[in-house]
């Protein structure tokens, strides 16, 4: 599978593949990665693969098995994570340490806050960061309650098995981000398709970054008529509030960041959280009986799924030292989210799924200046779907047998393309 080699070495940074590729180096001959270098993407079912727990207790910072004795580390252990990623001077995020690399252009930067460092970055998250605060997003809780139940009619009417994923799990996110957006519903299944080609390293550099392109060609479109008649939605609102502060490219790119980031996250976690709660009963029982575990169930299954499985790769800016671990300009760094997130430090059997646990704060949505700015927006989804759909349903059971359940193979955002479900 070249384009799989492809996508993945993009990851290696610029300057190392411009040398290489001036050389004459065939990127799509490479030989496969080896797997303990793809084993953070790797899943059992819902949980990471053992390896990984055990190259955490081992060395919580490890050496990277990458091709042409490129220097990459990963990062599992909690403490080491947060110290890496609150580095916001010390490492870069830029689109310009892929450009160039494997084909992948710097036309094909989706912009917006990931794949951007200080000071660019920081003038963006000023401007989105308020549109995200719990007082704006608040006009939008009744309207979720309204699509979640709009859902859950419609599955009802549903005679035999239900496919949760592609009835519930995803269109919600999808309703909730066109209200947010302002824009319209009807290209929900766009939305699904390229969200979920750009996470899947399956598809390879040219889909990944092909569904970039995609969207961004889509988006630009519906800020151009933002621009000239701003509506009601978070991109009217930007409109208005910034005007000319803004230009269309850093609107786009925010946009898409915000369709990406909030659709195939948010469809993940109903799916994948539907299955954790289907594999444990009681708490499934305390749920659709009890208003006041909801927070700390969902915040549990935020940390037990970590459905983003790796932070946006880092690259050293300059040498430096990490829990021992001496770290060179130039290498590439990449925090395992799901391994970090399972870290004995934190408490004890963080294998275990727990809603009754008292641990520190998770990493699900990342940490420091990258951290997910709609984490709170998720919060409310989760918080508004999961109990209604359990109390809705409380006959709900798998329609086949566990072990027929088919999870992504290799993807950044891990999910499920299919849940099928017995509802009555």
């Amino acid at each position: 599978m070249p384009n799989l080699r492809s996508n993945i070495t993009a990851w290696l940074g610029r300057k190392y593949f411009s040398r290489l590729q001036r050389n004459g180096l065939d990127l799509s001959k490479m030989s496969f990665l080896p797997e303990s270098t793809l084993m953070p993407l790797r899943r059992d079912g819902v949980n990471p693969v053992p390896g990984l727990a055990a190259r955490r207790a081992k060395e919580p910072i490890s050496k990277l098995a990458l091709p042409f004795g490129m220097t990459g580390w990963l990062v599992t252990g909690y403490a080491e994570a947060k110290t890496i990623l609150g580095k916001a001077h010390d490492f870069s995020t830029d689109f310009s340490n892929l450009a160039g690399n494997a084909g992948i252009s710097a036309q094909q930067n989706p912009g917006g806050l990931g794949f951007s460092d200080p000071p660019h970055h920081t003038r963006l998250r000023r401007l989105l960061t308020p549109e995200f605060t719990m007082r704006r997003l608040s006009r939008l809780t009744p309207r979720i309650h309204a699509l979640v139940e709009e859902r859950l009619d419609a599955m009802e009417a549903i005679d035999g098995p239900v496919d949760l994923v592609q009835e519930f799990a995803f269109p919600i996110p999808s309703l909730v981000i066109c209200e947010l957006l302002g824009v319209p519903y009807e290209d929900r299944d766009d939305f699904q398709r390229l969200s979920t080609a750009r996470f899947d390293l399956f598809g390879g550099a040219g889909a990944s970054f092909g569904a970039i392109s995609d969207s961004l060609s889509y988006l630009r479109d519906i800020v151009k008529k933002q621009r000239e008649n701003p509506g009601d939605g978070l991109l009217g609102m930007l409109v208005r509030e910034h005007g000319d502060e803004i230009d269309d490219e850093e609107l786009t790119g925010l946009a898409d960041g915000v369709l990406t980031g909030g659709l195939e996250t948010t469809a993940s976690m109903l799916a994948l959280g539907t299955v954790v709660l289907l594999q444990h009963p009681q708490h499934l029982a305390t749920l659709r009986e009890d208003d006041t575990v909801v927070d700390g169930l969902i915040e549990e299954l935020l940390r037990y799924l970590t459905v983003v499985q790796v932070a946006f790769p880092r690259f050293a800016k300059e040498d430096m030292e990490v829990a021992g671990t001496k770290i060179s300009r130039g290498d590439f760094v990449l925090c395992s989210l799901s391994g970090v997130n399972r870290d004995e430090s934190l408490g004890p059997d963080m294998e275990r799924f727990d809603p009754h646990r008292d641990a520190p704060s998770h990493l699900a949505f990342g940490y420091g200046i990258h951290r997910c700015v709609g984490a709170e927006l998720a919060r409310m989804e989760l918080r508004a779907a999961m109990p209604a759909l359990v109390r809705r349903f409380p006959e709900m059971r798998l329609a086949v047998a566990p072990e027929d359940l088919s999870f992504r193979k290799l993807s950044i955002v891990y999910g499920m393309d299919a849940l099928p479900l017995l509802l009555k």
